[in-house]
């Protein structure tokens, strides 16, 4: 038996699938690798943030990196890249899955709060995600009444 499997893996044939089996094994090894050791779904979410363009109001995503600051270099060419706060509200102050990306006043040099383009409602630095049977953010009719 051990004879024929020597003899079967000096030929050309027993030479590729050792080949094959070889390779397998290494590109196995190297996806566990990257599976255990690589950058996970929390630190992807941490690195990877949403900024907007303030110059055209275009969301898009980009990299942090050490010693950064803000703004930074938009895809319009220039220093208009500012963090996006999420708006997960709905007009009638329903929870939706999707969060709407929005440009905080503030960065645009305004004093005046922020509300969604989408939903109208406050949207403050930092905004919380809804979490339970939270109350939703005023309205901007709401917010000035108050």
């Amino acid at each position: 038996m051990m004879d024929e499997l020597r003899k079967f893996f000096q030929s050309r044939g027993g030479f590729v699938v050792a080949g094959l089996v070889g390779f397998i094994g290494v590109a196995a090894v190297i996806y566990a690798v990257k599976a255990n050791f690589g950058t996970t779904e929390a630190e992807d979410f941490t690195n990877n943030r949403w900024f907007i363009d303030a110059d055209t109001g275009k969301p898009f995503r980009h990299e942090l990196k050490p010693g950064m600051t803000v703004p930074i270099a938009a895809p319009s060419g220039k220093n208009t890249g500012y963090p996006a706060e999420r708006c997960y509200w709905t007009k009638d102050g329903h929870v939706k899955q999707e969060p709407t990306l929005v440009l905080l006043n503030s960065y645009k040099g305004s004093k005046d709060p922020t509300f969604c383009p989408d939903c109208g409602r406050l949207v403050v630095g930092h905004n919380p995600a809804p979490v339970g049977q939270m109350k939703p953010p005023p309205t901007q009719a709401e917010y000035k009444s108050r």
